[in-house]
């Protein structure tokens, strides 16, 4: 078997057979994250299992690693502290997640989702890119460092939480608590959430380097409608479904407003030299062209997510038979909030939209308030410089993640946060994540690699490098 030194891939190139094959064992292994508290013993202990099958490969397949680093566990979450010669300063906090969302119709799958296929071209398997990748990756980077006996001018820790999928309560939270206890602070702070993206920012024809600077804020609303039952032949003038379904109704074709925020101002500067002409110039007004541009961005499910806080009603339940009148009725609207607006403000334009006092409206599950957004600055410039020797002749931007990560756990603990992975990805590979037939193709995967050892090698480095 090569060594990971050999197996360490070249700008452009595939991984090897060996390397692929340590990402589809990660993928065999069931390590799937799901939030009923209730699941029974039998279900953890299988669960249980899983994430220890992916432990002891982990151990077995990075050795240098686990002599080398320093390691705590928090439940299955794995810190990993690896220190600097000069340990009084952190440099980095590295952040990846083990566990995947289920995949409970294997069928439309072209392979089974856990059999972990390696084939010429691909590395198939839920969790090839969200998020065993990067764990994988991460930790190639670091053993082949270790191996030629690199070691970080300030200390980096490695976190791979076991939850992030149901919000990273146990995993993520204890983790950062203790970094906290500590006294960290770290310079860097990475997690997933950008890629490079091909075809998507409409006229601009390179591929585009988003490096998120923070994420979006979540809550899910539920609207809940009580009535008195009885035979359908004689129903009031409205029923409980039909109460409830004006209110969703009425919240969905009301969405906040359109906002045009800093990141988003930043974000188009930074692609402005790759626009047509007419468009740079457009951008060239910004100030006054500010509704144009609005519109414009508004036109795209994966743009207007960039101005707007979402709304998504996304579950319904009311009724239990054609003839009955319903005397329960409850949806579930899930937003993404960006910064400017609040879980409050959210909350409170629900109700002022519902206008029913009939209509119940509370919040459930967990809520988080749009992150802290931190400005681009010399570790931003690390990590773009990187992206452009990873993925030559790229647009590098800034934006913010749509939906949670880990990272918001651990705002306080950085002085830049970024959320990016430098894997090119089509629309159609978007909708693999979470979906059906998620894969990673071995040059992306070379690309992850590639870009992991190489900010591992900068952070090695005098301090110039940053």
């Amino acid at each position: 078997m090569s060594t990971h030194l050999e197996a360490h891939p070249t700008a452009g190139g595939p991984v090897d057979d060996a390397t692929a094959e340590r990402l589809a064992a990660a993928l065999r292994c069931v390590t799937v994250s799901r939030e009923d508290p209730a699941a029974g013993l039998a279900a953890r202990g299988a669960a249980d299992a899983e994430f220890e099958r992916l432990a002891a490969h982990l151990e077995r397949s990075f050795p240098r690693v686990h002599a080398e680093l320093e390691l705590e566990r928090f439940g299955h979450s794995r810190l990993y502290t690896w220190r600097g010669t000069d340990p009084s300063r952190t440099a980095a906090i590295l952040l990846a997640h083990q566990d995947v969302v289920p995949a409970d119709d294997p069928a439309p799958w072209t392979h089974p989702p856990f059999a972990g296929v390696v084939d010429e071209e691909f590395i198939w398997g839920r969790g090839a890119i969200d998020d065993k990748s990067r764990v994988l990756a991460i930790l190639e980077a670091v053993e082949s460092a270790l191996v030629e006996g690199l070691r970080p001018r300030h200390t980096v820790h490695l976190a791979f939480g076991h939850d992030e999928e149901v919000f990273g309560n146990d995993g993520a939270v204890r983790m950062a608590a203790h970094l906290r206890e500590l006294g960290v602070r770290a310079d860097l702070l990475l997690d997933e959430g950008g890629v490079v993206t091909e075809g998507i920012v409409d006229d601009v024809p390179v591929p585009v380097a988003t490096i998120m600077l923070g994420e979006k804020g979540y809550a899910t609303v539920r609207l809940s409608v009580s009535e008195t039952g009885g035979h359908s032949s004689m129903p009031g003038r409205q029923t409980a479904v039909g109460r409830l379904a004006r209110a969703v109704g009425r919240i969905q074709d009301h969405p906040l407003p359109l906002r045009v925020t800093p990141v988003v101002t930043d974000m188009l500067a930074r692609l402005r030299p790759h626009l047509p002409a007419t468009k740079r110039r457009l951008l060239g007004f910004a100030r006054l062209a500010g509704p144009v541009i609005i519109r414009i961005m508004a036109g795209t499910p994966q743009t207007e997510a960039m101005v707007r806080t979402t709304t998504a009603p996304t579950v319904i339940r009311g009724g239990v038979k054609a003839n009955v009148l319903p005397q329960q009725a409850e949806a579930l609207i899930n937003f993404r909030i960006l910064p400017g607006d609040t879980v409050d403000s959210v909350l409170a334009h629900c109700r002022r939209t519902v206008r029913d006092e009939r209509v119940e409206i509370e919040l459930v599950g967990m809520s988080s308030e749009p992150s802290p957004v931190t400005g681009p600055g010399p570790q931003f410039d690390l990590i773009a410089r990187l992206t452009r020797q990873v993925v030559p002749g790229a647009a590098v931007t800034t934006g913010l993640v749509p939906g949670a990560t880990d990272s918001r756990h651990y705002d306080d603990l950085a002085g830049t946060r970024c959320n990016f992975a430098p894997i090119r990805l089509t629309a159609a590979d978007l909708e693999r994540i979470h979906g059906n037939d998620e894969r990673l193709s071995r040059v992306n995967y070379a690309r992850l690699i590639d870009f992991n050892r190489r900010l591992v090698t900068a952070l090695a480095e005098p301090e110039r490098a940053l």
